[in-house]
């Protein structure tokens, strides 16, 4: 027995691997295990004396590895043994010596040192090891197949129809899981109620479950799922055709459930059941409502969660005007709201305005929205960290709304504008005021010039990221970047052609710590013509093909798919041109080596 410190390196060396020396880095278990009371004993190799499922298949057995010749990072076997035992006789602090070849066991010892190690500190190896090590570690025997499945507590399954049979056996293996995920193709059929209610009935301790494109699964399935499962914390479900009854049933029996995702149900339909509150409304922390027709049957759990935290809506139809006061009301520690492509106006801004402790807010694409609501926020939500806001040109939101951010919001940090038109005035006040801010992002705004630029390159102090995107700003705005904003560390750059490539090489050269992101769509013409054969090896040919290459770099993160594939199949015939000449220079070079 070894005694062990707070901190001690176990390597694992079981007898189903190779010795050390022919170990690659997949087959080996190094890990950092902390223990602070139990001693535990150094595991050394020992080769099994048969072949079975639980002593695996050794590659070559020892008797014929000791005779025949064998090498150690180039060494020979007795050099290599002659250079171990040197160094040992060197450092005489090692704890770990490595076992010679010569002094390996052989084959009539069948004692596996494994089975000293307890099944939890196995189970804590395992748990720390990628999935693929994982799937390798449970090949290896029937107990470390028993100790990988029982300490699995995550499993996600193609829920297809023909599932249902093997769902006994996978189960029993897999006797521990406590978040499990069925995922099913769109065009293929779905496991029904029977699996469910199976999964409900082995998986008594399930925490989390997600529910993709599960057809077959109806209201009744999930009312029994949820009679068995009352321990359930997360329920997210997408592209499913229960509807309100079975949501319904989950949250009058999961007393603890916590998160709420629902996407697509089409169990929802015209006719508006309502939906909640139920007995999870006290634990409610999260709810998360995507593309629904009828989103406001929610209405009644969103309003009676007490505990909620998080509210995400996107495109959802409803009057959400006359839920979010309510919720106000009653949920007063939200602080995450995200309203996306719903019918929400200035009257649904002034009741969420309540909720004191809000500090995410992101508005995208609500047109009704104006500076109105958006003074009301700002105004009593004092804590607010990251606004968000979109505002599909309407000229709804502008300096009147920003400038209340600025002087009521001293913790914002991150701030998004698209398709609105701050000035340098609003844009003065906020770097002067929000100090803390961190990220700024203008998209689309057509007031956003030189001027402004330079306004936020000498006021904004803590500014670490800038992103510009379809303003009218030229290399003389960029120029301002050089000697202002000492923290910022990335710039990005996107569909401004004033903005030239010197440039982002010059600023690139002056702060040689900061990353230029630049893609002014210009390159994208030039990549064209470089596919079409055009020739860039006369008169400056260089300069075009370095422009094209920073074009390519950049428009990986294009939101039109067409210039995306284009920049992927250019990368794509350079990187397969270089790897077609370097494979044919390393033949000729293998070639030569063996006519000399």
């Amino acid at each position: 027995m070894f005694p062990l410190a707070t901190s001690f390196v176990l390597i694992l060396q079981s007898s189903h691997c190779l010795h050390a020396e022919d170990w690659s880095p997949d087959f080996k278990v190094l890990h950092l295990l902390n223990f602070s009371r139990c001693p535990i004993s150094i595991i050394n190799p020992r080769p099994p004396a048969t072949t079975n499922l639980s002593s695996p298949i050794l590659p070559t057995n020892v008797a014929s590895r000791q005779q025949t010749t064998c090498t150690y990072m180039g060494q020979s076997a007795s050099t290599a043994s002659a250079t171990r035992r040197s160094r040992t006789t060197k450092s005489t602090a090692d704890p770990f010596p490595i076992q010679p070849p010569a002094a390996r066991l052989t084959d009539t010892d069948s004692s596996d040192c494994t089975f000293d190690l307890p099944d939890e500190c196995l189970a804590c190896i395992f748990q720390s090891l990628p999935p693929a090590d994982r799937k390798r570690c449970s090949l290896v025997c029937h107990r470390w197949l028993k100790v990988e499945g029982q300490s699995r507590h995550r499993l996600s399954l193609d829920a297809q129809s023909d599932l249902h049979p093997f769902l006994p056996s996978i189960l029993s293996r897999f006797d521990s899981v406590t978040k499990l995920s069925l995922k099913c193709d769109r065009r293929s059929a779905s496991v029904g109620d029977d699996a469910l209610v199976l999964i409900s009935l082995r998986c008594t301790n399930l925490t989390r479950l997600k529910l993709r494109a599960c057809r077959q699964i109806t209201n009744a399935g999930i009312e029994a799922f949820s009679n068995n499962c009352r321990s359930l914390k997360k329920l997210s479900c997408g592209s499913c055709t229960f509807g309100a009854r079975g949501l319904n049933a989950v949250l009058d029996n999961c007393p603890g459930l916590e998160e709420l995702s629902v996407k697509r149900l089409r169990g929802i339909t015209t006719v508006a059941t309502p939906i909640g509150p139920g007995v999870a409304a006290k634990s409610m922390r999260v709810i998360c409502l995507k593309e629904l027709y009828n989103g406001q049957c929610f209405g009644p759990l969103i309003i009676g969660s007490e505990s909620l935290k998080t509210l995400k809506l996107f495109r959802c139809s409803g009057d959400w005007d006359r839920i979010l006061p309510s919720m106000a009301g009653t949920a007063t520690g939200v602080a995450e709201v995200h309203l996306e492509r719903v019918q929400v106006s200035d009257v649904g801004l002034k009741g969420l305005s309540l909720c004191a402790e809000l500090e995410i807010l992101h508005l995208v694409k609500t047109p009704d929205c104006t500076n109105a609501g958006l003074v009301a926020v700002a105004e009593r939500c004092r804590r607010l960290r990251k606004l968000h806001m979109d505002g599909c040109r309407a000229n709804r939101i502008g300096d009147e709304g920003l400038i209340a951010v600025a002087k009521n919001c001293p913790e914002l940090q991150e701030l998004l504008l698209v398709g609105i038109n701050p000035t340098r005035l609003s844009l003065g006040m906020l770097a002067e005021s929000c100090v803390k801010m961190e990220r700024l992002a203008l998209c689309g705004s057509d007031t956003v010039g030189d001027v402004e630029i330079s306004c936020i390159a000498a006021k904004c102090v803590a500014l670490k990221r800038l992103c510009i995107k379809n303003c009218p700003v030229s290399d003389h705005g960029m120029e301002a970047l050089a000697g202002g904003c000492p923290n910022l560390v990335k710039v990005k750059v996107k569909k401004c052609p004033a903005v030239t490539f010197e440039c982002a090489h010059w600023l690139r050269a002056i702060r040689g710590s900061l990353a230029v992101n630049l893609d002014t769509g210009e390159g994208e013409a030039q990549r064209r013509h470089h596919d079409n054969g055009g020739n860039l090896g006369n008169g400056g040919g260089g300069e075009q093909e370095e422009n094209i290459e920073i074009a390519l770099a950049s428009g990986a993160t294009s939101s039109s798919s067409g210039i995306r594939s284009a920049s992927i199949r250019s990368r794509l015939c350079l990187s397969t041109g270089r790897n077609l000449v370097a494979c044919r220079l390393r033949r000729w070079a293998s070639t030569n080596s063996r006519d000399n």
